[in-house]
């Protein structure tokens, strides 16, 4: 396990030195190439590659390593973003209940904000690429069926309020935690500074407030499907 230690967007940036933090992982970039390759014929799914490169290759990747705060931030992108784009380049076959996915999305969300899972994953790279990819796969499986063109817009409407209702509350109990929770974040948010505490309250502000705004988004484009539905049933 040693050799897998260590962050995989290296060690926490200083301020100066930010811009010059851009992830040029070969492997990362093969992948990606690969992805915007086998999606260049549909919009979403070019989407949701520039997305995933602002994710893991823009110095978004250094600075979530600094701070709480920006982690967030790129698992708002991962979950809230990138993973429906990615539902709407490759729907399901049929429509499902968005009860289990919800389900399966949340419990791997907050698995990995408890604070033993979340430093492991900001320590091991194994652990990392594995909240990567529970996250965004799970959050591909649940917006696969809430984004579905058979969903019914009512179960749709409610899966994405309870996306958005269970994101905000993880993020209300981070606000107003009364101390810091997360080892991993101990002393580089004072390079920026935040102490630790504030970094995490901002943190939690973002996944409270400011990422429910695709969730938005989403519900806007599930109603207005079922309108379009509803007035070709009319007409």
């Amino acid at each position: 396990m040693a050799v897998l230690a260590g962050t995989y967007c290296g060690p926490a940036p200083l301020p100066a030195e930010i811009w010059l933090r851009w992830n040029l992982d070969p492997v990362l970039l093969l992948f990606l190439a690969v992805l915007a390759v086998a999606t260049r014929r549909n919009r979403a799914g070019v989407l949701a590659v520039a997305v995933l490169a602002i994710a893991f290759v823009s110095p978004l990747c250094a600075l979530s390593a600094a701070l709480f705060s920006a982690r967030v931030v790129h698992h708002v992108l991962l979950v809230a973003v990138a993973a429906p784009l990615l539902a709407l380049a490759w729907p399901g076959r049929r429509p499902i209940l968005p009860t289990v996915p919800l389900l399966v999305s949340t419990g791997v969300l907050w698995a990995w904000h408890w604070p033993p899972a979340y430093d492991l994953a900001l320590s091991n790279m194994a652990a990392y690429w594995a909240m990567q990819a529970t996250l965004l796969g799970s959050a591909f499986a649940f917006w696969r069926a809430v984004l579905h063109h058979g969903q019914a817009p009512g179960a749709g409407l409610l899966g994405v309020l309870g996306g958005y209702m269970q994101m905000a509350l993880l993020g209300a109990l981070l606000t107003f935690a009364p101390e810091a929770l997360y080892a991993i974040h101990a002393v580089a948010p004072l390079d920026w500074g935040f102490t630790p505490l504030a970094d995490q309250q901002l943190g939690g502000l973002v996944m409270w407030v400011p990422a429910g705004l695709p969730f938005v988004a989403w519900g806007v484009l599930v109603a207005r499907r079922g309108w379009q539905t509803m007035a070709q049933g009319l007409a």
